[in-house]
């Protein structure tokens, strides 16, 4: 028996697609449980409107589930960091709030930035039945790039609430003294270990379930529906790469101590002295982060991109005016 296909027409009034939301008709297939489009029509790609909206959206949602979040954040990560029989320390668990929210919203906004339009410029390259691939290249590909800003912060953040330092102004000054500019971006390739496979599942999963279900709904999603989604997606995706994050955690906050020579040598020594269940420390705390900055920042994401697409009609007719 062949794949099942389940094929949609509809008008703009209808449902307005996540990838292709200007095209004037559109059939929606489903193949293999993966949601894809085709379409009819299309509009001009707009790439700078896109990289300005996904910039917008991507900020905003960033330092709001930043800011709601940051000390179960807090609480992970000194529980990764903890070693042996080492006590949990509850105390200060916004400390390097402010410095980490300079460098959340760029981060946020760049990632987002750069995916939406790679995201839409692929799905008119690619067959229709590979959008999944279409939003895992692009879920990468944002995250290579708002890793030049991610690491840093990251860097200074993680130290901040391991108590090596009491200011992210502080820590930039020791760290680039004692350990040059090296030092911030010390663990970068364990980040892009755990952020790139994790930005790409966590994105894919999102999408491909949100066309699925507005396929079966045969509508839009509200924010509810969104939120849900994110919250699944991102807790599924946070468990999977927990035994990267507390490796990543481990090589960014060790300084210019150098416990560890490598990705490689980090996960023999962590074996050798913790055993492997240490792997797997702070996945309660980090399942739960996020799942529920998924369920934050997806909404807002949404909101974000629907309240700028309700504006391009007045922008445009304000443009014309002046003309």
């Amino acid at each position: 028996m062949g794949p099942l296909t389940l094929s949609v027409m509809v008008k703009d009034s209808a449902i307005s697609l996540p990838d292709a939301c200007t095209k004037r008709k559109q059939k929606l297939v489903l193949r293999n449980s993966f949601a894809s489009v085709s379409t009819g029509e299309e509009k001009p790609f707009d790439f700078l409107r896109t990289l300005f909206e996904g910039v917008i959206a991507g900020g905003t949602a960033g330092v709001v589930v930043e800011t709601v979040l940051y000390p179960i954040d807090t609480i992970k990560t000194r529980l990764q960091a903890a070693r042996g029989g080492e006590k949990l320390i509850l105390k200060g668990l916004y400390s390097g709030l402010a410095g980490n929210l300079a460098g959340v919203l760029p981060a946020s906004a760049l990632f987002v930035g750069v995916y939406e339009p790679i995201k839409q410029k692929l799905l008119r390259i690619f067959p229709e039945n590979l959008s999944a691939l279409t939003h895992l290249t692009a879920g990468a590909i944002g995250g290579i790039a708002a890793s030049l800003i991610r690491v840093p912060t990251e860097v200074i953040k993680q130290r901040m609430q391991t108590g090596q330092f009491t200011s992210a102004s502080g820590a930039v000054r020791f760290i680039a003294s004692k350990e040059g500019f090296k030092g911030f971006y010390a663990g970068y390739g364990s980040f892009l270990l755990r952020d790139l496979p994790f930005d790409a599942i966590q994105f894919c999963i999102y999408e491909q379930i949100r066309i699925g279900y507005m396929l079966a709904a045969r509508r839009n999603l509200n924010d509810p529906e969104n939120a849900i989604i994110g919250a699944f997606a991102g807790a599924l995706t946070g468990a999977i790469t927990t035994p990267l994050d507390v490796i990543k955690t481990r090589l960014m906050i060790q300084g210019s101590a150098n416990q560890y020579k490598g990705i490689a040598d980090c996960v023999q020594t962590i074996i050798k002295e913790e055993g492997p269940r240490a792997f797997l420390k702070g996945i309660g705390p980090r399942v739960l982060w996020i799942g529920i900055g998924g369920s934050i920042f997806f909404g807002v994401l949404e909101s974000t991109k629907r309240l700028l697409a309700e504006r391009r009609p007045t922008l445009t007719q304000h443009s014309d005016k002046k003309k």
